[in-house]
């Protein structure tokens, strides 16, 4: 999402170290690329083009990924550290040696390790590398992340105590990586919060928006990109697709953060084109492939090479990158459950919304599991990360993107997938429940409510918006009233204001209390300076 007005117009401890284990995937020969400049790679060490992360760390478990430079299989060490990451003493001392899956011109390279059987609540000290096929070990990439505390009464609640940020939007709308700024500084101010883990909520890149090496800004400054072939066109080929991750990773703030953040990645609009639905044919005429499924198909490839999400459709024996579910449960410990909705890839037509029957955001499948997942859930705080936002209207020409259908009266089109939602939370008295999105480009607290709406078979519940982390500010959007939504707070930029000054560049970082008695949850600006708080307490 990119702006409330038609987004078409402005783009076309550790005591289990025993159990420890990982998933190898195997590559089938028929995938096997033959090694590039196969005769000077005796003398040419493989490299980690780039860099490290970590995604989908739950309690007992975190994938591991990498970029190899050429052909070659990724290894892990472990080890577990305290707080300073200093190795822990006695028989924790152990370090683990874990492989992965072979790196390859099929998959750009990169390559996951599912590390399983981890210690709750453990820090790791962690070490990448890959090996070629003469067993030549490459550089090394160095990193952390912290597993989930573990479940059960009786924990210390300093330890059990964690804290997560959220945001979207990177590199739109014409602002890539600029060295004479810093970078994309707001992934600096996102680390500088020391979080367990960073939910990504969609709009990971901007496959859709061309960047050039300088760009006049609205205030008439001259934004300065870093520039490769990839990011000069709209993406359309499968190597376009991956080069708007490569420029991504790139950047040195994003790297840094990604070695020592673990990340939870969702996908949206931008990782494809804008405001695609499945089955969409482009009118365009920037593209020379006109059919979304085949744009998305390569799009979504190239998203989940990149991304080191863990499910277990994901992660089945295979090249590792098989067409997986992108929607998801992370656990993170007796407090908290993470839930990654998709709401792209079951999408049908962007309409009016108005249609008196129901139709698909979620799909019947995904809305099924979530309400099962809610259900069965016994989190004090379940976290949806919803990449579409609830109560906004956000347009798409005549049509709408989201949700809401810009009519404040009883539910229709999507709305009424919703309304089914927000029922069945309250039927089931399922309690705790928090929203957090991104997509509209500047920051707000959302509190719905049944006294104020058209729909009343739910419970008050907050939603919260953050982003963009690096990417033109717009808003704000207007609310629909059909759910009953009160804008507690709200922060925008100007129409395509620049990442320049940091100031309208948003993120969200939430506290979790290690008893779960308190959510508190702060908009900080790419400067680091909180605009908003707000906490929570339990239904119990």
């Amino acid at each position: 999402m990119d702006t409330p007005t038609s987004r078409r117009t402005l783009l076309k401890g550790a005591a289990a170290f025993s159990a420890l284990a990982a998933t190898s995937f195997s590559v089938p020969a028929a995938f096997a690329a033959p090694q590039s400049g196969a005769g000077s790679l005796i003398s040419r060490r493989l490299t980690l083009p780039s860099g490290i992360s970590t995604g989908d760390v739950s309690t007992n478990s975190a994938v591991l990924w990498s970029r190899a430079s050429d052909q070659g299989r990724l290894h892990a060490i472990l080890r577990a550290a305290d707080q300073q990451g200093n190795p822990l003493k006695g028989r924790f001392a152990r370090t683990v040696k874990l492989s992965g899956s072979q790196a390859h011109a099929g998959t750009d390279f990169t390559a996951k390790i599912n590390a399983r059987g981890l210690p709750a609540g453990t820090r790791f000290e962690m070490e990448l590398f890959f090996e070629d096929e003469s067993g030549r070990r490459g550089e090394s990439g160095r990193g952390s992340f912290i597993t989930a505390p573990a479940q059960g009464k009786g924990r210390n609640k300093e330890s059990a105590a964690q804290s997560f940020v959220w945001t979207a939007d990177t590199a739109g709308q014409g602002y890539g990586i600029n060295e004479e700024i810093g970078g994309m500084r707001g992934y600096a101010a996102m680390a500088a919060t020391k979080p367990d883990f960073f939910i990504h909520s969609g709009d990971t890149i901007y496959a859709d928006g061309p960047m050039s090496a300088e760009m006049r800004e609205p205030d008439g400054n001259i934004w300065h990109n870093v520039m490769t072939e990839e990011v000069s066109k709209v993406a359309e080929t499968l190597n376009e697709y991956r080069g708007r991750h490569r420029y991504n990773m790139m950047d040195v703030n994003l790297r840094a953060m990604y070695a020592q953040v673990p990340v939870i990645a969702q996908w949206d609009d931008h990782e494809t084109v804008n405001n695609w639905y499945p089955g969409e044919i482009l009118e365009d005429p920037r593209y020379t492939v006109r059919e979304v499924d085949t744009l998305a198909a390569r799009g979504r490839q190239a998203w989940q090479e990149y991304m080191p999400i863990a499910d277990a459709r994901a992660l089945r024996p295979g090249t590792g990158f098989e067409a997986s579910r992108i929607y998801r449960q992370i656990r993170r410990g007796p407090h908290l459950d993470v839930f990654a909705l998709d709401m792209r890839s079951y999408k049908g037509k962007n309409t009016s919304g108005l249609e008196a029957a129901e139709t698909a955001l979620l799909g019947e499948e995904q809305l099924d599991w979530l309400i099962s997942s809610l259900r069965a859930s016994e989190a004090t705080w379940k976290v949806i990360g919803n990449d579409l936002p609830l109560g906004l209207i956000v347009p798409d020409g005549q049509a709408q993107e989201s949700i809401s259908n810009a009519e404040n009266g009883a539910p229709l089109g999507r709305e009424l997938e919703l309304a089914r939602l927000l029922a069945a939370i309250k039927k089931y008295g399922i309690k705790n429940v928090v929203f957090l999105t991104g997509d509209v480009h500047y920051c707000a607290a959302h509190h719905y409510s049944p006294e104020r709406a058209a729909f009343t078979d739910f419970n008050p519940f907050w939603e919260f918006v953050a982003g963009p982390i690096n990417a033109g500010s717009f808003g704000p959007n207007t609310l629909d009233g059909t759910f009953g939504p009160k804008v507690e707070f709200q922060q925008a930029g100007p129409p395509l204001g620049s990442p320049r000054s940091g100031d309208h560049q948003y993120f969200g970082h939430v506290d979790v209390a290690g008893d779960g008695s308190e959510f508190t949850v702060k908009l900080i600006n790419a400067n680091g300076a909180v605009q908003y708080t707000k906490t929570l307490t339990p239904q119990r």
